[in-house]
């Protein structure tokens, strides 16, 4: 397989695709080794975000490159009557599947594969929605951003849980080390995918962090745009409102 691009690229949508519906099935095995945890609780933070950005209870939410659907799964704490999952691959789609099965959510949450470009979703189709760590991914980034906020109500609230850049020492030393060696290590380790896991932290540490993200928002027309980093800032929360 190969490694798909860094950054915006033509035809980087269908290397994403074949490269996480390789990996799908250890998927969240790895993200529990890599983060050691941790990512239960960013997510959790995610969820606790969108609800503040929110003037009045969702009846439907949207969880953008939803992978295996862990985040649309914290999702249901808002007491929705509906999320969507919506997804790429659907390597990682069929995991969620059998995940919502074990879990009895499949008749709460929907699982669709979809291009975040080009979603069958109808304007204004939802009352908030989130991506967690797959803005990144995206072939084109501002075409991304723009087509979830077409899918929002006006003023609906998009919360992105993404890889950040720590600017503290030695937190910035102890990241780069983590990111750069250990991780690709540890996922070549338990996956057998070393494109995969060289890929994934050289597209953390490119991608634009803090306010240059937050430019990246307000450029698709999000307002009000805010960023939390979390973990002294291995990771960041962004909201803005459609």
């Amino acid at each position: 397989m190969t490694k798909p691009p860094i950054g915006q690229a033509p035809g980087k949508a269908v290397q994403v695709e074949a490269m996480f519906d390789e990996v799908a099935p250890r998927y969240d095995f790895l993200n529990r080794v890599v983060s050691g945890g941790i990512d239960i609780w960013w997510r959790k933070k995610a969820v606790q975000m969108l609800r503040a950005g929110m003037d009045r209870a969702p009846e439907r939410l949207l969880d953008v490159a939803t992978g295996t659907a862990d985040l649309a799964v914290e999702m249901l704490s808002l007491n929705p009557r509906e999320v969507v999952g919506s997804d790429i691959s659907d390597g990682m789609l069929e995991v969620g599947r059998q995940k919502l099965a074990r879990k009895n959510l499949d008749d709460r949450i929907t699982l669709v594969q979809a291009d975040a470009v080009d979603m069958p979703f109808e304007d204004g189709a939802f009352d908030g929605a989130t991506v967690s760590f797959g803005v990144r991914n995206f072939e084109d980034l501002r075409a991304g951003l723009e087509g979830i906020r077409r899918t929002l109500k006006p003023g609906a609230p998009l919360v992105i849980l993404e890889t950040s850049q720590p600017t503290r020492f030695p937190f910035t030393v102890g990241y780069k080390l983590y990111v750069g060696h250990i991780m690709p290590r540890l996922g070549k380790w338990f996956s057998g995918n070393a494109e995969a896991y060289e890929y994934l932290p050289e597209s953390a540490q490119r991608f634009p962090s803090g306010e240059a993200f937050l430019a990246e928002l307000r450029a698709a027309g999000y307002s009000d745009c805010v960023a939390k980093p979390l973990t002294f800032g291995a990771v960041s929360l962004y909201r803005g409102l459609a």
